[in-house]
């Protein structure tokens, strides 16, 4: 019966782990969040406004960038958070220069 309720209890929890990677990303306070796991940017792709903060969540043991080639740079500490607040340049490609397997887009909207 424990184990039962065991699985229960983790199918559960995977489920809402996977509806919460699969809402969008947008709180309620203009701050874009993006989660680190399973060597991903979750959302890998956001919209963003000028003057937002987008949020990175490192949930790994080590550390991660979001890394704009020729542009700017976000250090991402293991299992901390790492911000950058948008400008109207900002609708770029980017990428964890450790992991460049790693990618993600943001794109700002008027």
């Amino acid at each position: 019966m424990t184990a039962l309720l065991l699985n229960r209890r983790q199918l559960l929890a995977a489920g809402a782990a996977t509806l919460a990677a699969t809402q969008l990303a947008r709180a309620h306070n203009g701050t874009v969040h993006v989660v680190i796991e399973k060597l991903a940017f979750v959302p890998a792709t956001i919209t963003v406004k000028v003057g937002e903060t987008i949020e990175w969540t490192n949930k790994y043991p080590f550390a991660h960038t979001a890394t704009v080639k020729g542009g700017w740079e976000v250090m991402i500490p293991p299992g901390k958070v790492a911000t950058h607040i948008v400008t109207a340049d900002d609708t770029v490609d980017y990428y964890c220069r450790f992991h460049p397997n790693m990618k993600g887009k943001i794109t700002v909207s008027g």
